[in-house]
Order: C-alpha cells, then sequence, then structure tokens
C-alpha cells in the first residue's frame, strides 16, 4: 500500500509510477538564482547576489504563484558567474555576469509584468546582454595558420 500523502490507491509495483498530477493555479514558469560556490562570492571577485531582497521583493508583489523563485547551490558554468535559470514549457534561458542589483530588479519587474499577461513575457532588452547559451562550446584554440 501506498503511504505518500495524495497517491492513496496509485500502483506500488516496481518501475510504476502513479498516474499524471496537476498542480494547483497556473505556474508560468521558475527563476533559479544561482547562490553557489562562484555566484555571489567577493571572495572569489563576484559582486554578490541580493537573495535576501529578492526573496522579500517576490513575497511583497505576491509573484510566487505565477512565477516561482528559487536560490539555489551551484548551476554552473561558474566562469560565468551570477547565473540565472528561467524555466518554462519552452526550454530555458540562461542569463550571466551579472554585476550589479539593476538586473535583477529588471527580472522581478518582468515576472510581476508576466503575472499580469497570463504568459511569460519576453525578457527585457536590457538583460540581452547577460544572455547566453549553456551548453555552446566556444573554441579558445587560436587560429590555424593560413
Amino acid at each position: 500500500m501506498n503511504r505518500v500523502a495524495g497517491l492513496e490507491g496509485a500502483s506500488t509495483e516496481p518501475g510504476e509510477l502513479p498516474g499524471p498530477r496537476t498542480v494547483r493555479g497556473r505556474v508560468l514558469g521558475q527563476l533559479v538564482v544561482c547562490e553557489g560556490c562562484c555566484c555571489g562570492q567577493a571572495s572569489k571577485g563576484h559582486a554578490p547576489v541580493p537573495s535576501t531582497e529578492l526573496k522579500r521583493e517576490w513575497k511583497e508583489r505576491k509573484l510566487a504563484r505565477a512565477i516561482h523563485l528559487t536560490v539555489s547551490g551551484c548551476l554552473g558554468p561558474c566562469d560565468v558567474a551570477n547565473v540565472c535559470a528561467i524555466v518554462s514549457r519552452d526550454g530555458v534561458t540562461w542569463i550571466g555576469g551579472i554585476k550589479s542589483a539593476e538586473p535583477y530588479r529588471l527580472l522581478m519587474d518582468w515576472a510581476e509584468a508576466s503575472r499580469a499577461a497570463g504568459w511569460l513575457l519576453p525578457l527585457p532588452e536590457a538583460l540581452e546582454g547577460h544572455r547566453f547559451a549553456r551548453f555552446d562550446v566556444v573554441s579558445i584554440l587560436p587560429d590555424e595558420p593560413s
């Protein structure tokens, strides 16, 4: 017998998963803010991550039901530092290299506007310089001689 709340009557056979589950409300996405081994670490030369302010403001603006905020450990890539991932049904958008509180404020304003719109709006133009492709390989080898 399955004793997990909400899964009464679900199969407990090895390898079988319970039926589909839904969540209350319509969550548009999730903002994951890295505060791990490098992000926000002044000792490593990186700007602080204003996680306390973010959480307080997120709560005051009542954004959590529309866009979840998670402050996490290391997301990588550490060479970009001060990284955020915006996760939605359409995939993951990565931003990084944040050196001030302004981009975090822009993310809060974007989340609030997205909540009001009922869908994830495009990121503000001012954040485009922070966008990067997480798993693209960039060659750092010198050009080959002609």
